[in-house]
């Protein structure tokens, strides 16, 4: 998991510095403009490196250690040492893609966040094990009772369009997650059906 912790590590940093530096959040911050203008390509990966508050920062980075650390070797067994790096970077990108091409000539538009990116990751380990406990609130939760109600909810809060979160980064960062996992590793989905006909797995 040394590289589930490398950038668990460099995150954490970056977002502390970037609390108190408004520069630094101007300059890896997904603001299309600067994308659509000024080819700042970068900022399709920088922006996974800050969060709005230490409450974002936190949950996202959870997330990462509990699932990221599972994850980690299944990929790199399959892909390679960077193997589990290119998947999280691929997860910064795709994930933010489709709100960047939505947002490409708003000026006001701007997102951060390294959400999209750990819902990939989260979702890759749903596929390996949907009945695993997830503690929402401290509250146990079948895995993919999580994903039906977290697939269904940002759903519902992306059509509302209300509020700062972006769900659309959610929903797109889940699905790379599952279709990478399944591309990379077919044998997974048959794995996955017969987990869900068996609860007590």
């Amino acid at each position: 998991m040394l590289f589930t912790l490398l950038i668990l590590a460099v995150t954490s940093i970056v977002s502390f510095v970037a609390f108190s530096n408004r520069s630094l959040i101007d300059d890896l911050i997904l603001w299309p403009p600067a994308i659509e203008r000024k080819k700042q390509y970068w900022r399709l990966i920088t922006y996974g490196l800050i969060h709005a508050d230490f409450s974002h920062l936190l949950f996202n980075m959870i997330t990462l250690f509990f699932f990221g650390r599972v994850m980690e070797p299944r990929i790199n067994e399959s892909l390679g040492e960077f193997g589990f790096v290119l998947f999280y970077v691929g997860g910064l990108i795709i994930s933010i893609l489709p709100t960047y091409l939505k947002n490409r000539h708003n000026s006001t538009y701007r997102s951060l966040g390294a959400s999209g990116a750990v819902s990939a990751v989260l979702f890759a380990f749903i596929l390996y094990a949907p009945w695993a406990r997830i503690y929402v609130y401290f509250l146990p939760v079948p895995a993919i009772i999580y994903a039906v109600l977290y697939v269904g909810y940002s759903v519902y809060m992306d059509h509302q369009g209300r509020g700062n979160i972006n769900h659309s980064a959610h929903l797109w960062g889940a699905a790379y997650g599952v279709v990478f996992t399944v591309v990379v590793n077919p044998g997974v989905l048959s794995t996955f059906l017969e987990q869900l006909s068996q609860p007590g797995m």
